[in-house]
């Protein structure tokens, strides 16, 4: 007995993975607390109810919750491996002819077997079970990160066709504007028919770009219905709050006073476009290995590691406990069974030892092993790509920043060319040549801008969403809504297990390990596998 051990490798984490040498190593729980709820930042109530209620009603998330219930009854079946694995009742009538004699028997029976757990291949069926139990709590936890960073960056992509639909409006208008006045001067003979038709070309390209703007806002709507599980109709009462109305109509009075005086600087407070204060570009190292996409493929690879001991298991002998108690009663037909003598009582151990393998265990072993490796290369890989995200996420928004002071002087200067060339047209000073080219300018930078401003607050989701920022924000929640709850109780017996809320995902190191089979917790020499790139 005090040979009793678990077999196969003792995970204890993969080694410390190789980061960036710019990435800093401090302030980890300031940056944990602003990354947890990042879409608060563009203080914009509508996003923060969309987060909301895609947390709550994503069907991908229900999905992968009810994958995490899965999880847990598999531990369920696992830790009933530990305990008698046979145990059954049996009983029987019969009637029995011999010859030209009848008879009746009757008999019951209870017969047990446990399997003792000598070389803990059980328990490492639990440590596996549990590994991927929280396991399927980071891919839930990656889904969220998922679902919140693509109904902002829908939401942004909305507001961004807005913002563009409503900027073509109103150069439709000018539009409008110069071709009437173009139509009078040709009218008193003042200017060409040449100059009518430029006009109206002009006007005509504008209104002809003006429905690709509209479906860019309807699919972005779309793809918010979906993510927050709802019909279009239903996503639009959401994005087409009072907020966001006042929010339009403030635009649409600033616009209208910035098209005889030069824009200022507190232009983009009244754009429809969601924006943040400039976020540092000092990034937190601890912040990447917290990725739920990290934290999945290390408790993969620790799923996998007990594959190895249960593989080994194989080349041992099984020891085993087994018990048989009945009774067993025959008597001549039409007499009464008599059970006092009947009792029949069966005890002892037994053990197997399949000795003949032809190398099917070292195989499977090897395949198990093989497949441990394959789990850290692909951690390795994780983390390559974790580093990828955060770094073009970053530079991108640096060079994204950039882009648009520059792409805002062109808008202000634009402006101000249209200003000016449209008193110089009628006053007579400058072809109409020239103020239909300071005209197309302006429309074009004003779009440029506005395209430029949905890109800066598209990377700050790229870059939270890198981070794995938000997941953390839905701790303590049920995985499951009341309606899913209800029905699966109706249907089926699930205990308290439906009831349970959410919880952190453990490091692989914290996943309890395997215990010996007297429940001894094994203190094996720590190993690590080299997990870092």
């Amino acid at each position: 007995m005090s040979g009793c051990t678990v077999l196969g490798p003792k995970f204890e984490g993969v080694a410390p993975a190789t980061l960036p040498t710019s990435w800093t190593t401090w302030d980890l729980e300031q940056s944990k607390t602003k990354t947890a709820r990042w879409w608060l930042q563009f203080n914009d109530p509508v996003l923060n109810e969309l987060v909301e209620k895609a947390s709550q009603q994503n069907l991908d998330l229900e999905a992968a919750g009810l994958r995490i219930l899965q999880a847990r009854a598999a531990v369920g079946v696992a830790e009933s491996f530990q305990y008698p694995q046979r145990q059954n009742v049996s009983g029987s009538v019969a009637k029995i002819y011999q010859n030209e004699n009848t008879f009746d028997n009757a008999s019951l029976s209870f017969d047990a077997a446990w399997e003792l757990d000598v070389w803990g291949r059980y328990a490492l069926g639990v440590e596996s079970a549990e590994a991927t139990l929280y396991a399927s709590i980071a891919s839930y936890h990656d889904i969220l990160v998922t679902i919140t960073s693509e109904v902002a960056r829908n939401y942004i992509n909305y507001r961004t066709f807005q913002e563009r639909v409503l900027l073509s409006e109103r150069n439709i208008e000018i539009q409008r504007r110069v071709e009437r006045i173009t139509e009078i001067q040709y009218e008193s003979g003042d200017v060409t028919e040449l100059d009518v038709q430029q006009a109206r070309t002009q006007l005509y390209n504008t209104e002809s770009a003006l429905p690709s703007l509209k479906i860019g806002m309807m699919q972005s709507r779309n793809a918010i219905a979906v993510l927050l599980g709802i019909l279009p109709e239903q996503a639009m009462v959401l994005l087409d709050s009072p907020w966001v109305n006042a929010k339009v109509k403030a635009f649409d009075n600033k616009y209208k006073g910035t098209r005889s005086s030069r824009l200022t600087s507190d232009y983009d407070q009244y754009s429809l476009i969601p924006a943040t204060v400039p976020i540092s570009t000092q990034i937190e190292a601890g912040l990447v290995l917290r990725r739920p996409d990290l934290q999945l493929a290390e408790l993969q690879a620790h799923a996998q590691s007990s594959q190895i001991g249960i593989a080994e298991a194989d080349l041992y002998p099984q020891f085993s406990l087994f018990g048989v108690i009945g009774l067993n009663s025959t008597v001549p037909a039409g007499n009464d069974f008599s059970f006092s003598d009947s009792l029949n009582l069966t005890l002892g151990p037994s053990f197997s030892w399949n000795i003949f393998q032809y190398g099917r265990v070292e195989s499977t072993i090897r395949t198990q092993d093989a497949r441990f490796q394959e789990t850290l290369t692909n951690y390795n890989k994780q983390v390559l790509l974790a580093v990828q995200e955060v770094t073009n996420a970053l530079e991108s928004y640096q060079l994204n920043q950039v882009q648009k002071k520059l792409a805002f002087r062109s808008v202000d200067a634009s402006v101000r060319a249209y200003n000016i060339s449209l008193t110089q047209y009628e006053n007579g000073q400058i072809s109409f040549e020239r103020l239909l080219n300071s005209l197309e300018k302006m429309t074009r930078s004003e779009d440029a801008y506005a395209i430029v401003k949905g890109n800066v607050a598209n990377q700050v989701v790229a870059l939270y969403k890198s981070l794995g920022g938000g997941w953390e924000a839905e701790t303590g929640r049920s995985y499951l809504n009341d309606a899913t709850r209800s029905q699966m109780e109706s249907r089926t017996d699930w205990g308290e297990m439906l009831d349970e809320t959410q919880l952190p995902v453990l490091a692989p190191s914290e996943v309890p390990k395997a215990k010996s089979p007297f429940g001894e917790p094994i203190d094996p020499a720590k190993q690590s596998y080299p997990g870092g790139p």
